[in-house]
């Protein structure tokens, strides 16, 4: 389950103990501690994990905690491995298909890898009911190791006399009533579980926001991941050969001990190569052998090799040059990239059509004008033309717009497939008056999205935020709909207290300055307004969580998005409550694309 990444402490009293240490706790003695056999003849014990697991893993234990509790040796299921038929096995891994043909082919032959006495000799299928079950599992052991009791609020499927309703709409219910079911049984047999509820859980779908993964997200953090050819969180990059000979290929890793990284992830492109430039400059103001060999106007021409040489002149500053040059390089980059595929068109345009200010006729001349623009930012457009305005892509109206967008079949699988996600799309359930904007006398807007009173755009192509914004705000203030989003447990005033609302209003941030010197004339900001600011989350991280409120959990079904995520960690300043995002995946809009192209439609 993927995790938003605060360190948090439980809620109760007793000894403290964060997200990161409880899950260290549960690896070493919950899962290696207690896969010791005492019948086993085996000296050793041999750790296999996939990329995935080993995050998890690297980022609570170290490898001293493995070897104490009897692992030899770690190991990762991708690469090629070493047979060890006399040792045990522990397979810490992902349920894919990949992993558990790669798990039956060690155990499998006259010659196993490993010791397979106690191997499983029973998979499960990964059908509906098999997911949800595991997903329950998983969400109810985050709270068992929390000590969370929560509100389960889901999303209520959409149930009449006269239409048959798709399992698919039921899975959301489904999940809620399986999480329920294992938290009361928490709640009957384990000793320090809560017994009244500690805070909320809502469980969502893809379908509440088909946007989010696909429209273009001009955040640091997004437009990394989005425009880089990145392997997770991994970057590679070039630095100067310390014999003067090409330069050396470097990996490192945009994650939580990067200072800049924390600061900048949720912060706008522009914003963020703003602050880039003033870091760098003000570093070359404090130092005056800087200032001599580089000049006083050099912050405006400061290449990223010239930074890098800067190392070997002040070697005391070694590590804060390199983060400096390394987003220096990847903010030069993702601009460079920005311009040559004209990104700055299609993001008016995304966001135009999500807000009622562009139709058809807009997207017609855009694609007749911008004919040599990538398919994959084409079919973005077309996926978000397809929420707007569905019924322009029935019969030969979906064929010559495929043909207008250049799109293969293959391509335009992902448009056809977005009613598997939401079927309103394919019965036009959506009344066009529920998302219209009147302006008086002028035409109503054919928008998906309403724009959000007492939000001005801070950063131009800002104004779009994913719906689980809302979502959270309304759960926050006790306004969530019972009728579209259930409660398994009817919440009472102890989590919405009027007490407790009122401070959260008197808790908002006062407003905050925006800056304008240097951001390209194309994000300089608009206005000022009460708004967030990625500085927040970072400098939030080391106050006491134990003076917040009631911690909320989201967890969405079928991927979550960086959008989302940064949504999570600005709401946990402005509400002072800290919010948990949790989903069956984090994607990218690659990512979503391509499951979207491969699902079928009996699911």
């Amino acid at each position: 389950m993927s995790m938003s990444d605060s360190d948090s402490s439980s809620s109760h009293g007793g000894n403290y103990k964060n997200f990161r240490q409880i899950t260290r706790d549960r690896l070493l003695f919950e899962m290696l501690q207690s896969t010791k056999a005492n019948e086993s003849k085996s000296t050793s014990t041999i750790l296999i994990m996939d990329k995935f697991t080993v995050k998890i893993m690297s980022s609570s234990c170290k490898m001293a905690d493995l070897i104490e509790q009897g692992v030899t040796l770690a190991e990762d299921i991708d690469k090629g491995r070493q047979p060890f038929p006399t040792s045990d096995a522990i397979y810490f891994i992902q349920p894919s298909e990949e992993n558990v043909a790669k798990f039956l082919s060690d155990m499998s032959g006259k010659h196993p890898s490993y010791n397979n006495e106690r191997a499983l000799d029973e998979l499960f299928g990964e059908d509906v009911n098999a997911c949800v079950n595991a997903m329950a599992n998983r969400i109810a052991t985050v709270f068992a190791s929390l000590r969370e009791f929560p509100f389960v609020r889901y999303r209520a499927a959409k149930i009449d006399a006269f239409t048959l309703t798709a399992m698919r709409d039921l899975v959301p219910t489904k999940l809620a009533a399986a999480v329920w079911n294992q938290l009361t049984n928490y709640k009957e047999r384990l000793k320090h579980f809560p017994q009244t509820e500690t805070c909320e859980l809502l469980i969502l779908d893809r379908s509440v926001d088909l946007i989010s993964p696909v429209i273009h997200e001009w955040t640091y953090d997004a437009m990394c991941h989005d425009l880089l050819n990145m392997d997770g969180n991994k970057y590679v990059y070039e630095v100067p050969s310390k014999t003067g000979d090409k330069p050396e290929k470097k990996d490192v890793l945009l994650e939580d001990h990067d200072p800049v990284w924390l600061e900048l992830r949720h912060a706008h492109i522009a914003e963020a190569s703003e602050r880039l430039h003033e870091k760098t400059t003000a570093f070359i103001a404090k130092n005056k052998v800087a200032r001599v060999q580089y000049g006083s106007g050099i912050g405006d021409q400061l290449s990223t090799r010239e930074l890098q040489k800067m190392v070997q002149v002040f070697p005391q500053y070694s590590q804060q040059i390199d983060k400096l040059s390394l987003h220096v390089e990847i903010a030069g980059k993702i601009n460079r990239i920005i311009k040559e595929m004209g990104l700055r068109d299609f993001g008016q345009l995304e966001q135009d059509l999500v807000f009622g200010d562009a139709g058809p006729s807009e997207v017609k001349k855009f694609l007749r004008t911008k004919q040599d623009a990538t398919r994959e930012n084409k079919l973005r457009l077309m996926m978000i033309y397809s929420v707007a305005y569905p019924e322009k892509f029935e019969g030969e109206k979906g064929l010559k717009l495929m043909q207008l967008a250049g799109l293969s079949e293959d391509d335009m699988a992902a448009v056809h497939n977005m009613p598997l996600l939401d079927d309103t799309l394919a019965t036009g359930k959506k009344s066009k008056g529920g998302f219209s904007l009147n302006f008086g006398s002028q035409k109503k807007k054919h928008a998906i999205r309403k724009e959000r009173k007492g939000e001005e755009e801070t950063w131009a192509l800002s104004r779009f935020n994913p719906m689980i914004e809302e979502l959270i705000e309304k759960l926050n203030k006790g306004e969530l709909s019972k009728n579209e989003y259930a409660c398994m447990n009817d919440p009472t005033q102890s989590v919405h207290g009027t007490q407790e609302c009122a401070s959260v209003r008197s808790s908002l941030s006062a407003a905050h300055s925006v800056r304008t010197r240097r951001a390209p004339s194309w994000a300089r900001p608009r206005t000022y307004c009460n708004g967030y600011t990625s500085d927040s989350v970072s400098s939030y991280g080391s106050s006491d969580f134990k003076s917040m409120g009631k911690r909320i959990f989201i967890f969405i079904i079928g991927g979550a998005t960086r959008a989302e995520l940064r949504v999570c960690h600005k709401l946990t300043e402005k509400l002072r409550r800290e919010i948990i995002l949790g989903s069956s995946s984090l994607d990218d809009p690659p990512q979503f694309i391509t499951k979207l192209k491969m699902l079928m439609t009996e699911l």
